[in-house]
Parts: C-alpha cells; structure tokens; sequence
C-alpha cells in the first residue's frame, strides 16, 4: 500500500507541475484553457472556475491541458457547449495558433522547465534539512607504498597550497596533482596546528597519464547554508544531474550501455516503494531525479513529446508558415504509437529483471 500511494503522490506532483507550467504560460499569453485534468479516463469529481474545468480522473499517472486553437473539432464542440449555455464565442485571438511562435513555444517548453524548477526545489529542501556536503582539504587516508606516504604525508593532514598556491577544496587538490606527473610538489599542510613542507613527486598512471600520489579525503562534513544557498545550489546540481542522464542516453544511443539499464513503469514503481521505506527524503531525491528525467524525456525531438512540438514552431519559423495542422496531428499520432510500443518494451524488460 505504501508502495502504491506513493507512486501515485510523486508521479502525480511531477505531472502537476509539468501541466501546471503549461497552463500558467497559456493563461499568461492569454490562451484560452478549456481544461486542467490530472488523470486520464472519466471523471471522478471536479468544479469550474471562469472559463476552465479542472478536474481529476480515474487514471491517476497522466495528464493534460486542453487549450484553445490546438483542434479544430473540440473548439466546434466547446463553441457548441458555449452557445447552449450562453456564452459568447471563441474570440479568435484567443486560440493557440493565433499567438506568435515565441509565445507557442514558451507555453510548450515551460511543462518541462517546470519540471527542472521543481527537481531543484526537491534538492534545495534535501540541501537545507540535511545539510550541504563540504569536501575539505583534510587527508582521510594515505595509500600505502605510494608518493604521498613514502614523502611523509599523513592522514588526518589538511592541505594548505600545493607548490605556493592556496587550496580550498579537494577538487583543487586534484587537478593540481593530477596535472603535475613526475614534476615534484611542494605540499604544506596543516598538522596538529603546526605547518609542515613535504615535498612529492607523484607518478604517472598508464591507463590516463595523469598524476597520481594516493591519497583519499576526509569524509565530508555536513553544513547548513541559508536558503539561497541551498536554492543556488539546488540549481547546479539539477544542472549536472541532467548532464549526467543526457550523457547515459547517449552512450544508449551509441551503445555503448545496454539499452537494459532502461527503466520503465515498473522498475520506476519499485524504486519509489523502496525510497518510500527508507526514508521521506531519500523519496524526496528520488522526486528530483524523476523530475528532471521527465523535464529531459520530453524535451527530446520525439512525435507527441513536447520536443517533437518545439521542432514543429522551429521549423513554421524558418520556412515562414506554419506545417498543415492534420499532418503534423498525424506525426504526432505516429509517434504517441511508437511510444506505447516503447512502453511495452520497457515493462517487459521491467519484469524480466525483476524475474531475473
């Protein structure tokens, strides 16, 4: 049951604030929305307030915006419904097509810029709970046989500069020695309160040509920053950790990682259950991790995604008219198909892993 419930929480707060972003963007642009649904399949409940519905459905991993000027079939339907209850007609202005392609395009791109506010939001909340991971300068092990121990460098040292240059993290420290193979180092570090020089000659490792003196850092301390520093911080590592996805696509792509590491579903499901039982913040991170992969999946020039829909206004700017709306509504079609076969796939692949 925990498993269940929370799927459908942390799925459902991802599919409200990608939907949520679209219909800010559209009542901001002054897009007529007809509706707001979280769900898919009839409706349970909902209320209306001004000229939108909002509703929640049966189906709760989904859902969707419909706005105005997107088809021509349910703006004759809700004109229809308007006129029975009378209401004025559709000010043609109002429709999506009617507005300019940078406004079409920030109400589509801003579903997926939710979605990163909201994973850098979930890291900013783990950031200020838990604190902020600082790697300091300090030595937490000195491998033995290797430069650093055979110059005298010991753990529990905290590294000041390398060769006259100050050192503030361990990052620094690194990519000095790293950058410094067989060119001896002049360390001075910070001993029981006393400065002490030990001069290193790191050695070269084969497989890269890098510097390598073995040693390995403290454990890191935990620090409590303000809120701005945890929100700056939020941001960069949404940053990176969407690097870091886009990059495993590729090597998908290029094959260069099996295209079993794919999750779907299922796998996603499990994951959160385990989150869930481990802890409210390892739920929390595991949020920010869907979230951002969410935000990236739909960005991707896939028919029906909302890449696919930017590459669309992209292309309506270069050639300087729009794509005839039935063909691209059958690109789109196309692609919604390829990607229920693609959800196949990935369920299937789900549950043979967890057979396995």
């Amino acid at each position: 049951m925990l498993t269940i419930v929370s799927t459908i929480v942390v799925l459902g707060m991802l599919v409200f604030f990608h939907e949520l972003g679209h219909f800010a963007v559209a009542k901001a642009v002054g897009i007529k929305v007809y509706e707001f649904s979280m769900g898919f399949g009839p409706k349970l409940f909902g209320f209306r307030s001004g000229e939108t519905v909002y509703n929640v459905r049966v189906f709760p991993l989904g859902g969707f915006v419909r706005m105005a000027g997107m088809d021509q079939k349910e703006d004759d339907a809700e004109a229809a419904a308007d006129s029975h209850q009378g209401e004025s007609e559709l000010d043609p202005e109002r429709g999506f097509a009617a507005k300019t392609i940078p406004k079409r395009m920030a109400v589509i791109a801003a579903g997926p810029i939710m979605n990163f506010i909201l994973a850098a939001l979930l890291i900013s909340v783990i950031f200020m709970t838990n604190g902020i991971p600082e790697m300091s300068t300090r030595i937490g092990e000195v491998l033995k046989g290797e430069p650093a121990a055979v110059a005298g460098l010991k753990a529990g040292d905290k590294i000041v500069s390398v060769n006259s240059m100050p050192v503030s993290n361990w990052e620094d420290v690194v990519k000095l020695i790293h950058q410094s193979p067989e060119k001896s180092l002049q360390f001075t570090v910070d001993r029981a309160g006393q400065q002490v020089v030990v001069q290193v000659l790191p050695k070269k490792e084969p497989s890269s040509g890098a510097g390598f003196i073995g040693i390995k850092p403290a454990e890191p301390q935990m620090v409590h920053k303000g809120v701005l520093a945890s929100l700056g911080l939020g941001a960069v590592y949404t940053v990176k950790v969407t690097g870091m996805i886009a990059s495993f696509v590729g090597q998908m792509l290029t094959r260069e990682m099996p295209a079993e590491q794919l999750g779907g579903p299922v796998r996603i499901t499990m994951e959160i259950g385990k989150a869930a039982k481990s802890g409210l913040l390892n739920l929390v991170q595991l949020a920010a991790i869907l979230s951002i992969n969410l935000g990236l999946f739909n960005l991707f020039p896939i028919p029906a995604l909302d890449g696919s829909r930017l590459l669309f206004l992209l292309w309506e700017a270069l050639r300087g008219k729009p794509v005839d709306p039935a063909k691209e509504n059958l690109v789109h079609l196309v692609g919604f198909g390829l990607l229920l076969l693609l959800m196949v796939f990935v369920t299937f692949n789900d549950i043979n892993q967890l057979i396995k």
